[in-house]
This record gives C-alpha cells, structure tokens and sequence, in this order.
C-alpha cells in the first residue's frame, strides 16, 4: 500500500508541475503570442545544458543511495551531505560556464539572465533525499503550494507581449522556492553529523557514470527545440515545447511509477531479493502498459481539436505534432520500467547508458534531415524514432534475465482495446461538433470503450485489480 500511495503522491506533483504550465499557457500562448512563447522555450532551451552540468546524474544517484542506506539514520545523514556538497560544487562550475558563455552569447540576453535563475535553484533541490526515503507527501504538499501561488502571479502580472522576461522570471522563482521549502525538514529527518568525517570524492566517479546517460537524454529533451530555434524559427521551437508539454502530462501518470519504484526496487537489491525484484517489474511493467496504451491512442485521437481549443489561433502546427509525439507515451513507459526501475537498481548503469546514448545518437543523425525535409513534425518523427532506439535496445540487453512472456503476457489485449478505442473517439473528434463540452465526452466514451474491452478479454490488470481489492476488504 505504501507504493501505491507514494505513486500516487508522485503523479500529483508531476501532473502538478507540468499542470500549472498548462493552466497558464492557455492564457500565456494569448498574450504573449507564438513569438515570446518561442522565445522562452528556445532560451530554456539553452539554460538546460547548464543545468544538466549542475544536476550532474544526482537525481537518480541520490535517490538510490539514499535508498540503500536509509535504514541506518547515520549513514544515511552522510550520504545525503557528501552528495550535496558535490551538486553544491557542480552548480558553482555550472554558473561560471555560463557566465563565460555569456560573454560570448548576446543574443536575447535578458531572457538568458532570467533562465539562470532555473540554473540557482539546482543547488537547493534535495528531492531526492525524500524520494530515497519514500517520503513523497513532503515534496507534493510543499512546491504543490508554490506551484499554485506562482500560476497566480502568472495571471496577476503578466499583461502584454513585452512581458517574456517576467513571465520566465515568475516560473524561475516558483522553482527556486520550491526547492528552498524542502529545506526545513532535513533538520528533523536527519541527525547532526562531523563535518569532518564527510568524504564526497567517492561519489564522483559514479555520478559521472549515471551523468552520461542524462547528457545523451537531454540531446533529444532539448536538442530538438534549439536546432528547431536555429534551423526553422522561434516559433517552431515553441510549438515543439508546447505540444511536449502536452504529451509530458498525460506521461506523468506512467513515469511516476519509475521514481516511486526506483527506491523500492534498490532496498530490495540491498537484501538479496532478486525473485521479489522480478516479481515486482513484472507487475510494473503490465500496469504500466494498461494505462500508457490508452493514453497514446487517446491524445493523438483528440489532438488535432485540442491544440487550437486550448492555446488559441495560430497553434494548428502542434495538434500535428502531438499525434506523433503520442506515440513516445508508450515507448518512455516500457523503457521508465525496465530503466529506471530494473537497471538502476541493480547498477547495471553501463547498459542503461548505452542504451540512452543510442537514442541520442540516433536523434543528432535524424534531427538534420528530418527538419530539413519537414521542419516541426520532422523534429517529433525523429524524437519517436529515438525513444524506439532506446526501448529497443533496453529490452535486448535484458532478454536473458527477464522473460519476455511474462513482460507482455497482456500487451496485444491493451493494444486492441486501446487501438478500437482510438477508432471510435477519433471518428467523433473529426466528424461532431467541436466544444469543450464534446472533448469530455469523447474522453468519456473513450475510457468507458477501454475498460470494457479490459474486462471482454480478461486482461491482467483487471485481476491485479480484483486481488488488491479483495485484499483491502479482507484488512478491512
């Protein structure tokens, strides 16, 4: 039950943190216009290679070691400090690089200096400390409350199209407070420790190993967006961010399940439970194929009508784009699972490394030609194509310790149902009334047509859920 909550937890604040934007955007893709909205999603762009330098791998470095510790309080006290102070070091390598970058860079330098306040607020982002204890209602109750005053400021300050500095500044602060919330209860969930007894250096080596794979994961996160900026425009760099930010929500509700499983998965391997880990991957990896089918062919059935409903005239171009980029639902949950939640674990990062450097190498081959030839869409075909390379090659290197029955035991039943599904709801998004009002009901019907046709051909999930029900009233 604890997973389930803490998976819970985790998909409010990722939906949360991804949500706001949205809420916004509607509002901010008026006012701004696809000129500034390019503009922040291009800069961001760009701030994001340094912020990579900062985080340095520490997210999934932390968060397991943590992991592997927490049961011994002292321990646990010193790993989290030595870790600090090397993301403490990075953040500082990571600022001077970009000051220097900026004596060269004068382009929209504004915008630069008010992205770099993403780049401050790395060093105080300890979220990993909480998701290697599993303590994930701290971290969604506290920047939950300063994701919801940071969407008000939005709408009380940003006013007309000169306003892109503000507008990114708001988001910067809303994250730098964010992170400083988290800081008051490191007091109470760890012990005082001698500083003298801290030695970070051990931990370098490994973060550099889990380092690579963030590097080779951000070429095709923001890659895309800043060779859309330079080689098509701004704006097509915006439509890209936006319709990402789309997809990214509905993507939430699967990846969650990685971070909350990452932590469990390690204190498993800590104990020598490897029939548990498997066990454990098996019942993910049906779940996560349950809800990431539905999810693919439901966004690119409604995207079309949704992206101009929503971000207004002129944003036709990302509707396109998201019935493509849908696709990536499915392919980053099969590879969030077999990643995030089985290699990391078991350290097994060298192949979790190649196997994102495969993407990313795919991705920097197909980014020129394809924009070339088709500019935004060219962009997503090559990100779909990337997020295939990386699944694929994941599903290899485990062939010979995890029995491919047993992974998709119920993957052709969730792709009929969700294929069908798509049928139907397409067919009303194209052909009835388009209003608000018809999307929920398209969304509606389509989740009814799903989980009937889960119960029709008898799928796992259905029976995961029976037995946990049943468990629950038998406790009760």
């Amino acid at each position: 039950m604890k997973v389930i909550k803490n998976y819970l937890y985790n998909v409010e604040y990722q939906i949360l943190a991804i949500i706001v934007p949205l809420i916004t955007s509607a509002y901010v893709s008026r006012v701004l216009r696809p000129e500034g909205v390019g503009a922040n999603a291009f800069t961001n762009s760009i701030i994001n290679y340094f912020i990579l330098i900062a985080n340095m791998g520490i997210g999934y470095y932390g968060n397991r070691q943590i992991a592997y510790v927490r049961e011994n309080s002292k321990k646990m006290a010193k790993t989290f400090w030595e870790i600090q102070i090397v993301k403490t070091i990075m953040t500082l390598i990571a600022c001077i690089a970009f000051e220097v970058f900026m004596i060269f860079y004068t382009r929209q330098s504004n915008y630069m200096w008010a992205q770099s306040i993403n780049l401050i607020a790395v060093a105080f982002d300890i979220s990993w400390f909480y998701e290697g204890i599993e303590d994930f209602k701290v971290t969604v109750l506290k920047n939950s409350f300063v994701k919801i005053v940071s969407m008000i400021a939005i709408f009380l300050l940003v006013k007309n199209p000169n306003d892109v500095t503000l507008y990114i500044i708001v988001l910067a602060v809303s994250t730098l407070l964010g992170n400083l919330t988290l800081w008051p209860n490191v007091r109470r969930d760890l012990p005082k420790i001698n500083i003298k007894s801290l030695n970070p250096w051990p931990h370098f080596l490994p973060m550099i190993e889990l380092f690579i794979p963030q590097i080779a994961t951000q070429v095709y996160v923001q890659l895309n967006k800043t060779m859309l900026g330079g080689m098509v425009s701004e704006t097509a760099s915006g439509y890209y961010q936006y319709s990402d930010n789309l997809v990214k929500l509905i993507l939430a509700l699967v990846t969650a399940t990685g971070t909350v499983m990452l932590p469990h998965v390690a204190n498993a391997v800590s104990k020598g439970s490897m029939k548990q880990v498997n066990a454990m991957l098996y019942k993910s990896f049906d779940f996560v194929s349950a809800i990431a089918y539905p999810m693919m062919f439901g966004v690119a059935a409604i995207s079309l009508t949704l992206a101009p409903m929503y971000y207004g005239p002129g944003y036709e171009p990302v509707g396109k784009a998201m019935m493509i980029e849908a696709i990536v639902i499915l392919m980053i949950a099969w590879s969030n699972v077999i990643g995030v939640q089985y290699l990391l674990p078991l350290n097994r990062v060298k192949q979790f490394t190649v196997s994102v450097t495969v993407g990313a190498f795919v991705n920097i081959i197909l980014n020129v030609p394809l924009i070339q030839l088709w500019g935004l869409n060219g962009a997503m075909w090559s990100t779909v194509i990337s997020e295939c390379a990386v699944t694929l090659y994941q599903l290899w290197v485990v062939r010979h310790s995890l029995s491919y029955k047993l992974l998709f035991q119920g993957s052709w039943k969730y792709f009929i149902s969700g294929l069908l599904m798509f049928i139907v709801v397409f067919w009303m998004n194209r052909y009835l009334k388009e209003s608000w009002l018809m999307m929920l009901l398209e969304i509606f019907v389509g989740i009814i047509v799903y989980v009937f046709l889960l119960i029709l051909l008898r799928t796992p999930i259905v029976k995961q859920f029976k037995d946990l029900l049943i468990s629950k009233l038998a406790k009760n």
